[in-house]
């Protein structure tokens, strides 16, 4: 392994899935793949003794799903990059994945470079959603509260509404036309939103929008 390798776990009830991803992942220099589980259960049994920087966790599996699993992975090592891999009937779960502390979601059929830039990208800080996945579930979000902020460093009114709509997957000129604004303003306030949010793109503003509650898919 080389120095300065990701180290990747697998965690998967398929065993022909969990072989196929390995081998394909073998194939990238930067990434080793150094165990793999068939259940939540086995994994978390074999935590403490891993050294692994990113996992990845399989939605619904028998047995202890993938949230929870995700959520007692993190809890025993905070530092873990959980990227979740899910079906497209899966949709229940995304919620309380990205609840749990999932930092990215993969379709099992994406393309490897797909998911050899999720690595890339969990492992620099950010989240990630697979294209195909983040233009499915913003299709299917709903509201879940009334946008009103506590405080002078918390997103506005206006912010909020806007922060939802982008989460839906709206361009700042569909938000414009909607709302009855300029896009000139719904580009000065989506830079706010990403200032105030330290969020660089929609993935990241959908797994805030969900942890604050605001929205639900």
């Amino acid at each position: 392994m080389e120095k300065n390798s990701v180290r990747i776990v697998l965690v998967d009830d398929h065993t022909l899935f969990r072989t196929g991803l390995s081998g394909l992942l073998a194939q990238h220099e930067g990434f080793e793949v150094v165990a793999d589980f068939g259940s939540g259960e086995d994994f978390l049994a074999a935590l403490d003794e891993l050294t692994v920087d990113v996992v990845f966790m399989d939605i619904s599996m028998p047995g202890m799903d993938g949230a929870e699993t995700t959520r007692r992975a993190l809890e025993m090592r905070p530092e873990l990059k959980i990227v979740t891999l899910s079906m497209y009937g899966d949709d229940h779960y995304y919620t309380r994945m990205v609840v749990s502390g999932a930092s990215g979601f993969l379709l099992k059929d994406s393309d490897i470079d797909e998911v050899y830039a999720a690595v890339d990208s969990v492992m620099a800080g950010d989240s990630y959603f697979s294209t195909a996945l983040l233009g499915s579930l913003t299709r299917n979000m709903s509201v879940l509260n009334a946008l009103s902020p506590n405080d002078e460093d918390e997103l506005s009114d206006r912010e909020m509404e806007i922060l939802v709509e982008v989460c839906r997957g709206l361009s700042n000129q569909e938000i414009a036309d909607k709302l009855f604004i300029s896009k000139r303003t719904v580009d000065k306030h989506r830079a706010n939103i990403l200032e105030k949010t330290g969020c660089k793109n929609t993935a990241n503003l959908v797994v805030y929008a969900i942890k604050n509650h605001l929205v639900e898919i």
